[in-house]
């Protein structure tokens, strides 16, 4: 279920917004590589009915929200919060909130782009069985599609590390807010976790607040560095890709293991594996295929150019859009 903050400010219906979206974008069209390679991935989509989608930050970069690599797969900032500086380090810990209560009304207010449009578009014409996400700010759902595995979890929730109450981030963002208003006008720039590069400041005033049920630790409902993603996740998530006749990776460099396991396993299985990535990834002599172009252009290319020719529905929904 798409979370509440992408639906309420969403009217029409996703693919009606991606039909609208699709009138006023401009295709990659020009260098014959680029349409060659294009060409080569309506292609795979198409001779493939039960694809397996993997996805990573790179597919939200057009929504606003920044990604972790390098075109070399190197760290473009420093790495993540770990999971024991986290919980062992009240410090580390407030300065986690800090940054990500000032990045928070922004990375929110992200929406959906041509790649999110994209993916949920091949999911409803037949193509895409299963959708597995290494993101976590839920615009694959905000953007329509139903079959979705988030692989490290949700920004949109946090977690009690003791009772295990689960509550909206938005709820936890009114607390912090009115604990630290000194903090509410600060500008930075975005960070890929929802946060905000807040560097060279005292956070030993930041206030955090505890469970309102039990006082115990506050976390946001992700995989942190040194975590696992849970055993059930994990299962699910194989035994989509035991159903799949194909793999197509989106926006990832694969260099985190959790994301790479899969593409690991499609290859010990022997399907074919086709990457959209502007970059070096960790499973490039994996790779039947790999294009490099931005996610949200080619996958609007590839959806409009009419890989998998539209249904009834299509047709409904784009005299939908002609009346609107």
């Amino acid at each position: 279920m798409a979370c509440s903050r992408h639906a309420a400010a969403c009217a029409c219906p996703p693919r009606l917004r991606f039909l609208q979206f699709l009138q006023f974008l401009r295709f990659p069209v020009g260098e014959p590589a680029q349409v060659a390679e294009l060409s080569d991935l309506k292609a795979f989509v198409d001779k493939y009915e039960k694809l397996f989608a993997l996805t990573g930050a790179g597919c939200s970069t057009d929504s606003g929200i920044p990604d972790y690599r390098d075109a070399g797969g190197l760290w473009k900032r420093p790495p993540p919060m770990d999971f024991r500086s986290f919980m062992d380090y009240p410090l580390r810990r407030a300065r986690y909130w800090a940054r990500s209560m000032v990045g928070w009304r922004r990375f929110s207010a992200a929406r959906p782009n041509a790649a999110h449009f994209g993916l949920a578009e091949l999911e409803r014409r037949g193509r895409v069985a299963l959708l597995a996400t290494q993101n976590v700010d839920g615009l694959h759902q905000a953007a329509g599609s139903l079959h979705v595995i988030d692989l490290h979890g949700r920004l949109d929730r946090v977690r009690c590390m003791e009772c295990g109450l689960l509550r909206p981030r938005g709820e936890l963002q009114r607390e912090l807010e009115d604990l630290n208003p000194q903090w509410c006008n600060l500008e930075a720039a975005d960070a890929p976790d929802g946060d905000a590069e807040l560097e060279g400041l005292d956070f030993s005033s930041y206030a955090v607040p505890p469970c309102p049920r039990c006082g115990g630790i506050v976390k946001p409902d992700v995989v942190f560095f040194g975590e696992n993603v849970p055993r059930t996740r994990v299962e699910a998530t194989l035994a989509g890709l035991r159903q799949a006749d194909a793999v197509l990776v989106v926006g990832s460099s694969l260099m985190v293991y959790s994301g790479y396991r899969y593409i690991k396993a499609a290859a010990q299985d022997g399907l074919p594996i086709a990457a959209l990535n502007l970059g070096r990834t960790r499973a490039d002599g994996l790779l039947s295929l790999k294009v490099e172009q931005p996610c949200a252009a080619a996958l609007a290319w590839l959806t409009a150019s009419g890989a998998v020719p539209p249904d009834a529905a299509a047709a409904s929904d784009a005299a939908a859009l002609s009346r609107s």
